[in-house]
């Protein structure tokens, strides 16, 4: 399994760098990880008292566990697994506009439960703060649709949105607050404060059926070359995901730095774009030479969501 929310039961944990990069501090109870992604955290255990360290799978098929104790052999309770989560209408972001999504594209390996309108306690939160998040760059990019009409494209979003205050598909019903996206600030500017010289914008494509993953409609054994970025320059890349699933996107070589309405922004190596999302990143072309980009679940990347971007 390729996602873990991970919990220290009795604990909060202060969240201090993301990929490596420092953040401003932010104070939580459970953080999703996908591969690929590092998140620091700083924990205080009280007195002498022993925790278990707890590692869900994100579909809740299994977990992984560990101890902190100050004596050899003391264990503490380990948590049940929760009940595994329907990937229904609202975790794919399409609850509130099916006018979004193109039927006739849809996959049924994926279960759409329409039944399904509770909210939960953190679902509450991201509808009560959507009126007090900052507008995004994202927000007024225009989304092409151009090379989608291709067997390897099995849905299309019309209406994909910004979901970095959603906590993700399993989490929405938790009591507690769970690390997202829209919590990271940077530490500190980073070297460039260029802004963007162009956009570039790629589409997460698939077919579950048919299990075909791909950017932009296409397989890399199906592309004509590479994504071309110009040494020195300063650029957007616009992630739009089309497919029902989350895909932890990857580049070698430079950072992105996430632009959730933050300044300074967060920078990281490896973005997970929720279904029907889409995302903006700035990167400084830095790097010369050929680098990969591609999803980091790997059996993603071996069906084909894989790209060389070279700096030249």
């Amino acid at each position: 399994m390729s996602y873990f929310d991970f919990r220290i039961p009795g604990l909060e944990m202060t969240v201090i760098a993301a990929d490596g990069q420092p953040i401003q501090p932010v104070t939580v109870d459970e953080f999703r990880i996908a591969t690929a992604e590092t998140f620091d955290v700083i924990i205080k255990p009280k007195g002498n008292q022993t925790y278990t360290l707890f590692a869900e799978s994100m579909d809740r098929s299994g977990y992984v566990r560990g101890t902190l104790t100050t004596e050899l052999g003391r264990e503490a309770d380990v948590p049940t697994l929760r009940p595994p989560s329907e990937r229904g209408m609202s975790a794919v972001g399409m609850s509130h506009d099916m006018a979004g999504m193109d039927h006739n594209q849809m996959t049924p390996d994926v279960s759409m439960d329409m039944s399904d309108h509770h909210m939960g306690h953190a679902e509450m939160m991201h509808h009560e703060s959507e009126s007090l998040m900052p507008s995004l760059p994202v927000d007024s990019i225009p989304i092409s649709h151009d090379n989608h009409d291709r067997v390897g494209v099995a849905m299309i979003s019309e209406n994909p949105t910004s979901r970095l205050n959603e906590p993700g598909v399993g989490l929405e019903n938790v009591s507690h607050r769970v690390l997202v996206y829209q919590d990271l600030i940077g530490a500190h500017p980073w070297p460039d404060e260029r802004p963007p010289e162009r956009t570039l914008q790629l589409h997460l494509t698939g077919n579950m059926e048919r299990y075909m993953w791909s950017f932009d409609g296409k397989k890399f054994t199906e592309v004509d070359g590479i994504i071309p970025f110009n040494y020195g320059e300063r650029l957007r890349l616009v992630l739009v995901n089309d497919t029902m699933m989350d895909h932890p996107i990857h580049l070698h070589g430079m950072w992105m730095e996430l632009e959730n309405g933050h300044y300074p922004r967060p920078r990281k190596h490896t973005i997970s774009v929720k279904p029907s999302e889409k995302v903006s990143l700035l990167i400084s072309a830095d790097a010369k030479g050929d680098w990969a980009f591609h999803c980091h679940l790997l059996y993603h990347m071996k069906a084909g969501m894989f790209r060389v971007v070279s700096v030249a």
